[in-house]
């Protein structure tokens, strides 16, 4: 055998008791004996034990009990039931407790080496399974970035860094590539940490309403202006502001905020005393400023008061090496949400994902992650899973309008989840009644 095992027989039939007593100190574990779950109890509190082999039917304290007090106390410790085969039913009900496996009486000798064997392996994939997870954790050193390649360490090495700052900083990167994560990162090493950390997207607000979001309003400002409100900029306080897809808003709202930045006042909509503020900016955007400021889409000023400190978050395809971390971080993340047993990806799985150029980034990587899990029917994913990405690449760039496009897309996510809404909707990224609104408007059946 591979290791020793500190291990324990609680059975209150002695020939039992030393029947595995002599076998198992034959073969180098050390072995101790208890006839009852309460003696045995008393033994664990006064040394470790690896494997604990626990009679169901016991005076006192059952075998059930015992399981469930060590399960709760010591979780690292693994427990074996042993059974008659009238409680055959009692036994799968204690392998849903959380024993490792369960042993027949009478048994012959074959039958514990297998047992043995199961409970090995199964502790050698626990031990791989702690080693991964801390090597994850400890390559994830800022929150939920997940990277060991150079580009990632150096992005790790400049956080700590910018967050001693209160400098406005301009992330820049693709869509999907985690700008939000590093402003996070940033404001949680911050001396605001313990301040409100406040994102808006800008693309997705008309001026107008960007406006009153941002700056709040006085009641009767506007038509259903029934009483007055904070804006963003009054209630982070302190703290800090991420405006994602700042290159969006318009020239009026970057000559507005240019002057909040300036003075550390703003006005309400309809208000005309000021209120002072404080925080700190940071910006991102998808969008070459740059291209935006020669075009006259942008204005200069705004573009270098935002953006005294430059960050450039890399796209996947840059830091391949870091796929199959991101990839088991997100396996764990949904296997678990999902309540699914999915284990791990095959090594063709893997090198799949690591070949794909994922131009929608980290966030597309999850969304397949994800939609692997749900769909999946085995306990390890395989190429076969992610049939779905080499299909996107032979997929032309253009094939139709808008509407077309995504018609098409509903469908036949529709169609893989069979007709499920709550799993299309999770694969889709929108939640079941904006899917209900599309079925609805493109003619789709569930």
């Amino acid at each position: 055998m591979a290791g020793k095992m500190h291990i324990m027989i609680v059975d209150d039939e002695m020939i039992v008791r030393e029947s595995f007593f002599h076998w198992f100190e034959k073969r180098g574990h050390p072995v101790d004996t208890a006839a009852s779950a309460r003696e045995a109890l008393e033994k664990l509190e006064k040394a470790s034990f690896d494997l604990l082999f626990v009679d169901i039917k016991m005076p006192g304290m059952s075998g059930m009990e015992l399981l469930e007090t060590v399960k709760s106390r010591y979780p690292d410790v693994d427990v074996v039931i042993i059974t008659a085969y009238g409680t055959i039913d009692t036994a799968v009900q204690a392998m849903k407790m959380g024993a490792v496996d369960y042993l027949l009486k009478p048994f012959k000798p074959d039958q514990l080496t297998l047992v043995m064997e199961k409970v090995e392996q199964q502790q050698k994939l626990s031990a791989r399974y702690l080693l991964l997870k801390n090597q994850l954790q400890a390559m994830t050193r800022f929150g939920d970035i997940i990277g060991q390649s150079a580009a990632m360490e150096t992005l790790f090495d400049m956080i700590p860094e910018i967050a001693a700052s209160d400098a406005p900083v301009l992330l820049s990167g693709e869509t999907g590539t985690g700008k939000e994560l590093v402003a996070k990162a940033i404001h949680a090493r911050s001396r605001r940490s313990e301040l409100p950390f406040v994102p808006i997207n800008c693309g997705a607000f008309v001026e107008t309403l960007l406006e009153s979001e941002l700056f709040g309003y006085q009641k009767g400002a506007f038509t259903g202006a029934v009483h007055a409100r904070k804006g963003l900029l009054e209630i982070v306080s302190g703290g800090t502001l991420f405006l994602d897809e700042i290159g969006e808003i318009s020239p009026k709202m970057q000559v507005d905020l240019l002057r909040v930045l300036e003075d550390k006042k703003i006005r309400r909509v309809g208000d005309s005393h000021p209120v002072e503020i404080d925080f700190r900016l940071i910006s991102a955007t998808c969008r070459d400023l740059a291209v935006a400021m020669a075009s006259g889409d942008f204005r200069s000023d705004f573009y270098y008061r935002i953006n005294v400190i430059s960050v450039a978050i890399p796209p996947l395809r840059d830091r391949k090496e870091d796929i199959p971390l991101l990839a088991s971080h997100f396996l764990e993340k949904y296997s678990r949400e999902t309540k699914k047993t999915v284990d791990g990806i095959s090594p063709a799985g893997v090198s799949l994902l690591v070949q794909y150029d994922w131009p929608g980034n980290v966030r597309e990587l999850e969304n397949a992650i994800e939609r692997a899990v749900v769909l999946s029917r085995t306990r390890n994913l395989d190429t076969a899973d992610f049939a779905f990405l080499q299909a996107a690449d032979q997929i032309p760039a253009f094939c139709g309008s808008l509407r077309e496009v995504e018609q098409s897309h509903i469908r036949r996510v529709l169609e893989e989840c069979n007709g499920n809404i709550t799993q299309a909707a999770r694969i889709l990224g929108i939640n079941r009644s904006t899917l209900h609104k599309k079925i609805k408007r493109y003619g789709l059946s569930k």
